[in-house]
């Protein structure tokens, strides 16, 4: 039995926890023979299955702080992000304009916008259905900005880089993102977490350690760090098409951090200049994700 969620802004709108067929044994009959044993014993294994598959996740269970709704269709993919770090630079308009698709308007902060470049490592990456072999972990860089589009605030990356070539060509393909294939090391070492990406293919290179510095505190909203950080959906275009991806995770729970540079040419691979000043820092030690499929925004 389908039941109606109760939250104001849920209206695909239906709880998935009670969508599962709900399966009662068969009264026993005397004389039943093995095979209907069996029949039933399948039957049963079968309805724990579907309960299983169809139960509401754990991340649906928070969605109050979301600007807008929760998408229509089911979502296809989850990730738990790891030991993430937002490393954020005010840019003036004028220099990420040209790197920014027209159909895409920038966003802006009190007149500016922002690039940041955040390494982390991501595992128990999967589809809805089923285990994605080989794929499941491993660790990217993505340098992105921020745009808008019909309303709503996104993320537009001007480059990913991830230590999987499996996953590069999956995502070029499913989400026509530009993502590239990088060698990445990563290691926790006295309380700092340590990071190089190498990528060869229009090379870059980025090589910092960092560590949190704060508690974990939720931003408010209408503050910097919550304009950064509180968005959910990702852009993309192709052939003058806008396409969108939404995703849903709980408030990032951010803590401030500090970090120590050594070498990141990874804007400028993209064709940024950094300032230079230092980076607004935040740290996330774990998030999980769910992502939509990429539509027609």
């Amino acid at each position: 039995m389908l039941r109606r969620s109760s939250h104001p802004h849920f209206n695909v709108g239906f709880d998935y926890m009670d969508q599962a067929p709900r399966y009662q044994n068969p009264a026993p009959t005397s004389g039943a023979r093995p095979e209907s044993n069996r029949n039933a014993a399948h039957a049963r294994n079968r309805g724990r299955q579907v309960l299983t598959s169809t139960r509401m996740h754990l991340a649906l269970e928070h969605v109050d702080h979301r600007p807008w709704a929760l998408p229509s269709g089911p979502w296809i993919m989850e990730q738990t992000w790891h030991d993430l770090l937002f490393a954020h630079w005010p840019i003036a308009p004028e220099a990420i304009h040209p790197l920014v698709p027209p159909q895409l308007a920038l966003d802006r902060f009190d007149g500016r916008c922002w690039i940041a470049v955040a390494p982390f490592h991501m595992s128990g990456v999967r589809a809805r259905w089923l285990p994605l072999p080989g794929l499941s972990a491993f660790s990217e860089l993505n340098v992105r900005t921020y745009v808008t589009y019909g309303g709503k605030a996104g993320v537009y990356f001007l480059s990913l880089d991830a230590a999987s070539r499996g996953a590069v060509w999956a995502a070029r393909q499913t989400y026509r993102l530009p993502y590239f294939f990088a060698h990445i090391d990563r290691e926790e070492r006295d309380g700092w977490f340590h990071y190089h990406c190498s990528r060869q293919r229009n090379p870059a290179e980025f090589q910092a350690q960092y560590r949190p510095t704060q508690e974990v505190r939720l931003r408010t909203p209408g503050t910097l760090d919550h304009w950064l950080t509180e968005r959910y959906c990702l852009y993309t275009v192709a052939h003058g098409t806008v396409y969108r991806a939404e995703i849903h995770h709980r408030p990032w729970p951010l803590e401030d951090a500090a970090a120590e540079f050594r070498t990141n040419s990874m804007a400028s691979a993209a064709g940024i200049s950094l300032p230079a000043i230092p980076p607004l820092l935040h740290f996330s030690k774990k998030l999980e994700v769910l992502i939509w499929p990429l539509k027609k925004a």
